[in-house]
């Protein structure tokens, strides 16, 4: 299988999962995911009323950018980098885009 296709699969089936752990809290709010083969991107939203506050969030941000896996924003608590490893994901795959460029070096996963 095509190395993007797998990853397609794996950060869908992950961020699926996600979404539907952040729905079943009791907060009012619903989460969904948002993917975009085509150009590589997949997003968790969140949105809703909970009492007087809106809420309209994206929790996790992930691209495929040149055959690697840029998480560009991960407010979860295990971090999204521990679930595509667990998935198969090799971390020289992994990007923190989140991460300043001058931080990656000591991260243990992808530069660039």
């Amino acid at each position: 299988m095509d190395t993007k296709l797998k990853y397609q699969d794996i950060i869908k089936r992950i961020l699926t999962e996600n979404a539907e752990y952040r729905a079943s809290i009791p907060d009012g709010y619903t989460s969904q995911v948002l993917f975009d083969d085509e150009r590589g991107r997949y997003l968790v939203l969140d949105m809703g009323w909970n009492n007087d506050k809106y809420l309209h969030t994206t929790p996790i941000h992930i691209d495929i950018i040149d055959q690697k896996i840029w998480i560009q924003y991960d407010d979860t608590e295990e971090g999204i980098a521990n679930e595509l490893i667990a998935a198969g994901v090799p971390k020289e795959d992994i990007i923190l885009g989140f991460r300043h460029p001058r931080i990656r070096p000591f991260t243990n996963f992808a530069v660039s």
